[in-house]
């Protein structure tokens, strides 16, 4: 029995770039990147497993890689699930405090989010109180082993948040001087994939 990779996009991002990360496992390994289509945790919180139970019974282990919002939607909908070992790019590990950032970057506070429920930032991000009211009252219990990379010049988590959570969990924590959240650059990809190889 093959073994499988589930790869979880971030933001914007698709299961094409799962393909990126084949180069890193033999043929006894399938790579399967999961275009989720909810853009709310809730939504997730249902799609997800139910993509996994589809997955898993036809391999053997199965690895997890996750980006940015993709790991936090894992660490939200898959903690239960038996995961070898997860693999987290610039994971988003304290949703609410990123929420708490956007809403202070717009100006907006916590009684105008409750009034108003929606709210459009100038620079694209949408504000929501449902959002931020389910992220408080459902709050990240994982246990799976995972190693995190992340970025010195991250814009959406701190070093000190993302410390905390590695020392927390138990995870291995690899920073790259410089880097920012989206790895993409020739520096940050030759930076992840002696990471990616270092640990998986």
């Amino acid at each position: 029995m093959k073994n499988a990779v589930i790869y979880i996009h971030g933001k914007g991002g698709n299961a094409k770039e799962a393909d990126y990360y084949k180069k890193f496992f033999s043929n006894e390994y399938d790579i399967i990147g999961f275009d989720y289509k909810a853009d709310f945790p809730w939504d997730t919180k249902e799609e997800l497993p139910k993509f996994f139970d589809f997955i898993a019974p036809q391999y053997g282990k199965i690895f997890l890689i996750a980006n940015s919002i993709g790991a936090y939607y894992a660490m939200l909908s898959l903690a239960d699930k038996p995961i070898e070992k997860a693999m987290f790019i610039s994971p988003i590990v304290d949703m609410e405090k990123l929420i708490l950032n956007i809403m202070i970057w717009s100006n907006v506070t916590e009684e105008e989010l409750h009034k108003e429920k929606v709210i459009e930032t100038s620079f694209g991000e949408t504000l929501s109180w449902e959002y931020l009211s389910y992220v408080r009252n459902h709050l990240i219990n994982w246990h799976i082993p995972t190693n995190i990379l992340y970025a010195e010049n991250d814009n959406l988590n701190s070093l000190e948040i993302i410390t905390s959570f590695a020392h927390k969990l138990g995870a291995s924590l690899t920073v790259m001087n410089n880097g920012e959240h989206w790895f993409h650059t020739e520096e940050e990809m030759a930076f992840l994939d002696n990471w990616f190889k270092t640990f998986i």
